[in-house]
């Protein structure tokens, strides 16, 4: 059984594993830098949806174990990504091998610049791979335990708390919303990712303005 789950497919992870399986994904998404990949937006709005009676066959899931294992692994993922970048330092997000991983705490390290720690701690949530690489960044950066607890506990519970609730506010407003489940994932998805890509388009455009500067001065 478990060689057939899926986990990147949010549906093949909660039919599996359940609220549990909620838990163990935000923890590693948000706690450990191998879970950048995992879906933990899409995760939650589908488990807010087959929190509805009836939704999506034989899968159901009981709403307020959702929402405590949710906010549990969202809350102590991100708590123990901190004291692992306490620990590990910067080093530690510079030797990944991965790509994304690199790009993901230089946005990270930016966004704590630009907003400071605590709107850039609860901004960080909505944000796919930067949620993860944050707090071990946020700890090497020697970011006040007091500050960072507070701020991530606050962002955590909005993020896992609203997006449970809005898939389940649809599943009870939609009859058969099932029937659209994968279009409703997916739109989720790229919902999420918007911040992002904002951002990159900003990044651009901040870099044109300041090469136009720099052309414009030596002109």
């Amino acid at each position: 059984m478990l060689v057939a789950v899926n986990p990147l497919d949010a549906g093949s992870l909660l039919s599996a594993f359940g609220a549990l399986g909620i838990a163990v994904v935000l923890f590693a998404e948000t706690g450990l830098l191998i879970g950048f990949f995992l879906p933990g937006d899409s995760l939650l709005f589908t488990a807010g949806l087959l929190c509805v009676p009836g939704a999506h066959g034989s899968v159901h899931l009981a709403l307020w174990q959702v929402l405590i294992a949710s906010v549990a692994g969202a809350l102590l993922g991100a708590q123990t990504g901190f004291w692992i970048g306490r620990r590990g330092g910067r080093p530690l997000l510079e030797r990944s091998r991965s790509g994304r991983i690199r790009e993901g705490a230089a946005r990270a390290e930016e966004i704590l610049g630009k907003y400071g720690h605590a709107k850039a701690i609860v901004l960080a949530r909505f944000v796919p791979v930067v949620r993860t690489v944050l707090n071990p960044l946020a700890g090497a950066l020697l970011v006040s335990v007091r500050t960072f607890t507070l701020w991530q506990a606050v962002g955590g519970v909005v993020w896992t708390v609203g997006l449970v609730l809005g898939g389940y506010a649809l599943g009870s407003s939609v009859a058969n919303v099932d029937t659209y489940l994968l279009p409703v994932i997916a739109l989720v998805v790229l919902i999420s990712l918007i911040p992002l890509a904002l951002e990159l388009v900003r990044s651009r455009n901040r870099s044109r303005t300041r090469a136009a500067s720099g052309a414009g001065q030596t002109d």
